[in-house]
């Protein structure tokens, strides 16, 4: 079976169902064929009450209640390859992926590079097992996080209790180690596998970054994730950084920037004009559409795409 199939797979639902979905309502979606993902064996998820199941929002296919953690391969063509590896982690909150557009569609774009791609499908936080519920769930209303600008003297932001990531980082954890026992197979040259991620994938390529011990990655991107800063570990490798300023996680900060340029590594940022959140490979209409071409350049200037 051509291993493109789930990214074509992905198209179609696009172009099928982009009419009546433009609205943004949740529908339900029967799972598809997922021929070449790979099973991690990182184990389940505790007090999980229901099973994986997939819906379409914008018209991209998405998966909730992973129990499950895959890896599917995107490989170049024959003769295309230069060794590259990038792992690439969806968002949703870590309450679903958005497998479409921020996973099969972006490593086939990878893939057509010369770059060996891997979409992780790491386990989730559950959610309802009604998609009512879940749509009630998602539709609930929300307190608008407060930007520091608008703090009183001496008053500290609230945030949030941070997430538990420790199965989302073993699954990372297991995807890098996959992707180095078969590097022959896949062509790999293991001193560049790359990860990047959006938006809870991009905070899932910073937590693994900064809490690892078993990843080297060689280079990260995070996509339209959290901005704060962060303390750098020494040996932190290269970033490309992309967010729009209409996007309600950049709320106008730049630490984790400052925070890469102060530790001396090489940091790119692409502050957008526009793009607003989840916009993938690009919107129509948006500066942010770019950013792959930048990407992709980036990764050529500082030589991570030379051939084997």
């Amino acid at each position: 079976m051509n291993q493109f199939k789930l990214a074509f797979l992905a198209s179609f639902l696009l172009c099928a169902f982009s009419a009546q979905a433009q609205d943004g309502t949740i529908y339900p979606l029967e799972a598809p064929d997922e021929p070449n993902a790979i099973l991690l064996n990182t184990g389940g998820v505790d007090d999980q009450p229901a099973s994986e199941s997939w819906f379409r929002q914008w018209g991209d296919p998405m998966a909730r209640n992973i129990t499950t953690a895959t890896l599917t391969p995107f490989l170049p063509a024959p003769g295309t390859g230069n060794g590259t590896a990038v792992i690439v982690a969806p968002g949703g909150g870590f309450r679903w992926l958005s497998l479409g557009n921020e996973g099969w569609e972006v490593a086939e774009a990878l893939a057509k590079q010369g770059i060996a791609a891997f979409v992780l499908k790491y386990r989730l936080h559950p959610t309802p097992d009604s998609l009512d519920d879940f749509s009630d769930w998602m539709n609930r209303p929300r307190t608008p996080a407060t930007p520091p600008s608008g703090n009183s003297a001496g008053e500290t932001p609230v945030r949030p209790a941070p997430m538990d990531l420790s199965n989302q980082l073993e699954d990372a954890e297991a995807a890098y180690a996959m992707i180095l026992d078969r590097a022959d197979e896949w062509g790999v040259d293991i001193n560049r596998i790359g990860m990047i991620g959006f938006s809870a994938g991009a905070g899932l390529t910073m937590h693994s970054t900064l809490n690892s011990e078993t990843m080297k990655l060689a280079f990260i991107g995070p996509i339209y994730g959290g901005m704060g800063p962060v303390d750098v570990p020494e040996d932190a490798p290269p970033m490309f950084n992309v967010i729009a300023s209409d996007d309600f996680l950049f709320r106008g900060q730049f630490g984790v920037i400052d925070s890469w340029y102060k530790a001396g590594i090489p940091v790119e940022f692409h502050l957008y004009q526009n793009g607003g959140h989840g916009f993938g490979l690009g919107n129509p209409n948006r500066t942010s559409n770019k950013w792959f071409d930048a990407f992709i350049h980036w990764l050529e200037v500082n030589k991570f795409l030379e051939g084997k």
